[in-house]
């Protein structure tokens, strides 16, 4: 794929975990991959987004830079919305919130392989302790 074709397959995945279509990833990642350098299945990566949705209803994946090198992709994505049961180990407080996730994907023949997560948890931590 060229990077133009990747940008476009990644923002289609984005879409798709927008669009709660959490159960239809078959087409984006790999029945098994590694998430965070931990082995897990694809139904394993979907209840996990799954459950961070079910958390969090308003939950939207908003893009703001994406750089891709061969077959590695590296997004930004910022979050604004409002926790209305456990997220992270966390209890929530009623007030919306706002952090980032810095997240990395390799993929192999179009599907994400492996993914690095590095989500904002300590500003999530001080605004649902406010």
């Amino acid at each position: 794929m060229t990077e133009a074709e990747f940008e476009t397959h990644y923002r289609r995945y984005i879409s798709y975990l927008n669009e709660r279509r959490v159960d239809e990833l078959g087409e984006f990642v790999h029945e098994e991959l590694t998430y965070n350098g931990e082995p897990m299945t694809r139904l394993d990566y979907q209840n996990l987004i799954a459950r961070s949705i079910a958390a969090i209803p308003d939950l939207y994946f908003d893009v703001r830079l994406i750089v891709i090198n061969g077959d590695q992709v590296a997004c930004r994505l910022m979050f604004e919305c409002t926790p209305q049961s456990e997220f992270l180990g966390l209890q929530p407080n009623g007030k919306s919130i706002a952090f980032s996730e810095h997240v990395f994907y390799r993929f192999r023949d179009g599907k994400i392989d492996e993914v690095w997560s590095l989500l904002d948890k300590p500003t999530v931590e001080a605004q649902l302790a406010a």
